[in-house]
């Protein structure tokens, strides 16, 4: 992933020093395991956690020039520690097979990024809710279609967005736990060279739990669903992101992205205040998804194991969850220090001629007795006056004026139809729902 999208702790994880750290726990521990059940010398486990004890760096690229020549990653990283602690290192490895090694190095990767990514969504659910908070009964024209529809508040667009970063929460933790699995199971996964209890020991060491029926391989469902969910949750980014977008717009403005001092928008025109961080939230978003696709087609692998999976999580492991990282974070600071403006959320409110209030006409209507059929075609007939004037005309003024409206519904019943404050009645309950009492 390149260093503009990413941030110092989830590469940290991916680099090449980290994957061999893990890559030796996974082997120091199992060899701990063989020496207690006595399958190898305890002088061997003692003397490679002795070495490792001295806090050796890692010689990446001497474990590279190795497998140059082996053209095999964990021979050449195996290679390398012989070299550094010499005859006892015989012992590592035993009964184990490649897959063991990689496997199980990045499922812990896995669970460690997913605890970054839960730590990255607790901030943001954060921020939500205060901003939620704050703008509680700040009215807001709600659309459909992108065109006005009835009133709703700027906090519960805030809520929405913190309900389904919630979900998106739990999904997480969910496949965290799904995709860390430990697998020490040997060649086609049948233990018979390696102990069980050597793969369960590991698993407790690591903080994972056991692959039951490991094939050699982890099963790559478990991965399919960890990448599906990081896709879900850059969909909610985009969600979020395109919602700020439109309201920043010039015609609409009812929010805006924070414009720094000294920042500029555009090279050409000195006015131009853009939408910046949100449009790059939406191609962010796009990159971790197409992670997705690929992580499900992994799941189909030959028999026992092939590693035509292994090339595609070489990328996507690194670059979804590097870059979903960064995501949250930049939406976190977006949200956090947005720009919202009530007067103009009014405005936009006010703008048709009180259009927003034709549904609660319309049940009056067939309340007073009319057929829903003509209610309907009572109230559009006077809204489409108000929308062909572009708002200059006043519905209330134009129903008060209509003499099949108003021998149904006097004046002082119309007007009360036109009250704000009664699309906004339920927002505690649904702020209850969200947040809790």
């Amino acid at each position: 992933m390149i260093p503009r999208y990413s941030r110092p702790d989830m590469a940290a994880l991916w680099s090449p020093e980290t994957r061999y750290r893990i890559w030796f726990e996974i082997e120091a521990h199992a060899l701990d395991a063989m020496a207690a059940l006595g399958v190898v010398p305890k002088e061997s486990a003692e003397a490679v956690w002795g070495w490792w004890a001295t806090n050796p760096a890692i010689d990446v690229e001497r474990i590279d020039a190795i497998e140059a020549v082996t053209k095999h990653d964990v021979i050449a990283f195996l290679t390398w520690v012989a070299e550094e602690v010499g005859p006892q290192a015989r012992f590592l490895h035993q009964g184990m097979t490649s897959s063991d090694v990689l496997d199980t190095c990045l499922a812990v990767q896995l669970k460690r990024a997913a605890d970054l990514l839960i730590a990255d969504l607790d901030a943001l659910l954060d921020v939500l809710k205060r901003r939620a908070y704050e703008h509680k009964l700040t009215p807001t024209i709600g659309r459909s279609h992108g065109i006005h529809a009835e009133p709703v508040t700027f906090g519960l667009k805030l809520a929405q967005a913190y309900a389904e970063f919630a979900r998106g929460r739990a999904r997480l933790v969910a496949a965290r736990d799904d995709v860390a699995t430990c697998a020490i199971s040997g060649a086609v996964g049948t233990f018979a060279n390696i102990d069980p209890r050597i793969e369960a020991h590991v698993a407790e060491k690591m903080g994972l739990s056991i692959e039951p029926v490991s094939t050699q391989v982890i099963p790559r469902d478990r991965h399919a669903m960890f990448f599906a969910t990081l896709g879900v949750i850059a969909s909610s980014i985009e969600r979020l992101a395109t919602e700020v977008r439109h309201l920043q717009r010039t015609e609409v403005l009812e929010a805006e992205e924070y414009f720094a001092p000294g920042q500029k928008g555009s090279s050409a025109m000195p006015h131009k205040r853009n939408p910046v961080l949100t449009e790059n939230l939406t191609g962010l978003a796009r990159v971790v998804r197409s992670a997705v696709t690929p992580a499900l087609e992994n799941v189909a692998l030959w028999h026992e194991r092939d590693i035509s999976h292994s090339s595609v999580e070489r990328y996507i492991g690194p670059d979804a969850t590097i870059t979903l990282d960064f995501a949250l974070a930049r939406l976190t600071g977006v949200i956090d220090k947005l720009l919202v403006y009530p007067e103009r959320m009014q405005k936009n409110l006010d703008r048709m001629g009180g259009l927003v209030h034709s549904q609660r006409v319309l049940l009056a209507l067939t309340q007073a007795g009319a057929s829903r059929e003509d209610s309907y075609r009572l109230v559009q007939r006077n809204a489409m006056k108000v929308w062909e004037s572009d708002g200059k005309l006043s519905l209330l003024d134009l129903l008060k004026a209509d003499p099949e409206v108003t021998a149904l519904l006097s004046p002082a019943e119309l007007e009360e139809k036109f009250d704000l404050d009664y699309h906004l009645k339920h927002v505690d309950t649904i702020f209850d729902r969200v947040f809790g009492q």
